[in-house]
């Protein structure tokens, strides 16, 4: 385990975009990001991974990456992901938060923004 101390308070943060567009435009929370935040919170402390010097999971406003939604992100790596459901989700935790592999499938296509 990393020391929260000298290699800052955690060694993973992930943020969830939950954005709502009230004028229909498309944005996160159209794709049930709530749930995949809430999922995501679940697994990370049911794996034992929550907690200073490991992993913190959080909610975002917009990430203005609309276009690619719906989003998360990892630091401190800056890795972008796009997911569709729980199983992607599982997946983040597993290979990136728990072992520090970045899941290839799920990367956010660099020209997406808003």
């Amino acid at each position: 385990m990393t020391n929260a101390s000298t290699d800052g308070y955690y060694r993973r943060h992930i943020f969830f975009c939950l954005n709502e567009r009230k004028n229909g435009e498309a944005c996160c929370a159209q794709h049930d990001a709530q749930a995949a935040f809430e999922h995501c919170k679940a697994q990370v402390k049911a794996a034992g991974l929550a907690g200073p010097g490991q992993v913190r999971v959080n909610k975002a406003g917009c990430l203005d990456r609309c276009a690619a939604g719906p989003v998360a992100v990892v630091y401190p790596e800056g890795v972008w992901y796009s997911y569709v459901d729980t199983s992607d989700i599982d997946e983040i935790v597993e290979s990136h938060l728990k072992n520090g592999q970045v899941v290839q499938r799920l990367l956010t296509p660099a020209e997406l923004g808003r």
